[in-house]
């Protein structure tokens, strides 16, 4: 039984890295990695109102089956100011602001050719679609296996800690 616990923990960790390797960098152009530019990939003028102000990030968040009833529903998340009525939105936006400062794409999809753990997550599922740093937003979540488990669990509290 050891034996089998370490190799499911190695496989959990193999599939973590390969999810989070698959999410990839944020656009090298976008003012939130420094270096001001406008263009396509760019916040430039987005939800700036009079005078640009800052950019803002408007994402709907719909969440079903998380084994919370409270946190199944769909809600609205801004970043640049925070609100909405995301119940845990200035942590929503804060764990969006690090993993841009990290260079990774939260919404990417688990790379095609990623080695996935058979694990079943339970049925949560979540649809996120707006505007993040500048770009269209159109991404699917679910807890099928180890690469989406993990996919789900990098981008918490964006979504809710689901009970599987």
């Amino acid at each position: 039984m050891p034996l089998r616990l370490s190799l499911t923990a190695a496989a959990c960790l193999v599939a973590s890295a390969a999810v989070l390797g698959a999410a990839g960098p944020v656009a090298a152009d976008s003012p939130h990695a420094g270096s001001g530019a406008t263009g396509p990939g760019t916040t430039e003028g987005v939800g700036g109102g009079v005078g640009g102000g800052a950019p803002k990030d408007r994402l709907t968040v719909t969440v079903r089956g998380s084994g919370d009833r409270a946190a199944d529903g769909t809600y609205e998340l801004t970043c640049g100011p925070t609100g909405g009525s995301h119940p845990r939105a200035a942590a929503a936006c804060d764990r969006l602001a690090k993993l841009a400062g990290e260079k990774r794409d939260p919404f990417a999809p688990v790379a095609k050719d990623a080695m996935c753990t058979m694990i079943d997550g339970g049925p949560a599922t979540a649809k996120v679609t707006g505007t993040w740093r500048g770009r269209a937003v159109n991404a699917s979540f679910d807890r099928t296996n180890g690469c989406e488990i993990s996919r789900w669990q990098a981008v918490e509290p964006v979504l809710p800690a689901a009970r599987g």
